[in-house]
This record gives C-alpha cells, structure tokens and sequence, in this order.
C-alpha cells in the first residue's frame, strides 16, 4: 500500500511540474494513472482529471505571477473564446462516447506534438 501512495504522489508532483513548466499538460500524466490505480474509466475518468488540474493550474499561475511579470493583456482575448469553448465541450461531454473521447484526445496530442516540433 506504501508503494502505491508513493507512487501517485510522484504522479501528482510530475503533473504540477508538468503544468508549471508547459502552462499545462498535467492531465497527461494523470489520466493513464487514474485509468490504471484508481480504476477510473471514461467520463469519470476525464471528469477527474479536470477537477483535479483546476487547482493545479491555479497553484501554477500563482508561481508564474511570483517569479516573473505576466502579460495578463495578451491573454485576455482568449479568455472569452476559451471560456466559450470550455462550456460547448462541457454540454457536448455527455454526447461523445468515451471511446471517441480517447481517440480524439489522442489525435490532439500528436497534432500539438508536430506543431510543437515544427
């Protein structure tokens, strides 16, 4: 059991870093680790991973703000888009099977991989 524990907090800390370092990113980590030792599976298992990147995120920007100055004001328009967006695939989460929402989680990924790399 102690190993286990151990184990899901070094997950924890690796998504924190991961977000810290990215502005992002930590639910990667977490959502094969919650499949496999909390024996989550489809919505509940996206549906977790989100709730638990929100205080992530937030402990995050927190540090970002501490260290080194923000341009808040290039953020701002993407607020409104992305807060948009956040509720559509709230609404549609119901709609799309978790097989589907793997795939397409999968296909997200390598896109930004290869955009990251061009």
């Amino acid at each position: 059991m102690k190993q286990k524990n151990l184990r899901l907090r070094l997950a924890a800390v690796l998504a924190g870093t991961l977000n810290g370092l990215y502005g992002g990113g930590g639910g990667m980590a977490l959502l094969p680790l919650l499949s496999r030792e909390q024996s989550l599976q489809g919505r509940v298992l996206f549906a977790n991973s989100i709730a638990i990147m929100l205080p992530i995120s937030m402990a995050s920007l927190a540090a970002s703000f501490l260290s080194a100055p923000l341009p808040l004001a290039q953020a701002l328009p993407y607020l409104a888009g992305g807060t948009l967006g956040a509720v559509l695939g709230g609404r549609f989460f119901d709609r799309v099977s978790p097989f589907w929402l793997k795939r397409l989680f999968a296909l997200f990924l390598i896109y930004a991989g290869i955009r990251y790399l061009l």
